[in-house]
């Protein structure tokens, strides 16, 4: 059985995610789809609920497995016996990100592969961190993610109020 595990912090999901995670289900036996529980970043999402998008989007997929992981992801990899890495791309930014992240991942554990799937033309300018900035300044996003992540979304941004920017790291689309 071929293994393969994607990881991320997937904060939250969004269509372009679930795209790759659903075409990786077809080339692999099982995919076990992995949220990093303490990435270097500002959070919206707690890890259970990172967990619970996730879960609710594959739900329906039956060689896909949900968890979390800590550590190196070649660490995890091997934990698991998993022999690939799956990532996705989407323009050129990602590509050079992606083949360091793979070359390190191959120093480190040589017997794991990257496999890099093209995003969707569809999801190709979709990222978590514009589509948490289109919805803190009042966007649709209904085209991004699925409705039960615009719902939670919605009801985070409330939460947070006014002082959102310094709860959460934006990447503004104007710079």
């Amino acid at each position: 059985m071929t293994i393969a595990i994607y990881p991320g912090s997937f904060d939250p999901i969004h269509n372009g995610h679930i795209d790759i995670a659903r075409r990786a289900a077809r080339l692999f036996d099982k995919v076990i789809w992995a949220a990093y529980d303490r990435p270097l970043k500002n959070l919206l999402f707690s890890e259970q609920e990172r967990l619970e998008f996730m879960r609710q989007a594959v739900g329906d997929v039956s060689n896909i497995e949900v968890c979390s992981y800590h550590g190196l992801t070649v660490g995890f990899a091997r934990q698991i016996g998993a022999r690939a890495i799956v990532r996705g791309l989407r323009v050129t930014y990602d590509f050079e990100i992606e083949y360091q992240m793979a070359l390190t991942n191959a120093q480190q554990a040589p017997e794991i592969d990257t496999v890099c799937l093209m995003t969707s033309m569809r999801y190709a300018f979709v990222s978590s961190s514009i589509l948490k900035e289109v919805a803190l300044a009042g966007g649709d996003i209904s085209e991004m993610v699925p409705p039960f992540v615009a719902t939670r979304l919605k009801q985070r941004i409330a939460q947070l109020g006014d002082d959102r920017t310094e709860k959460v790291k934006l990447v503004s689309l104007q710079e």
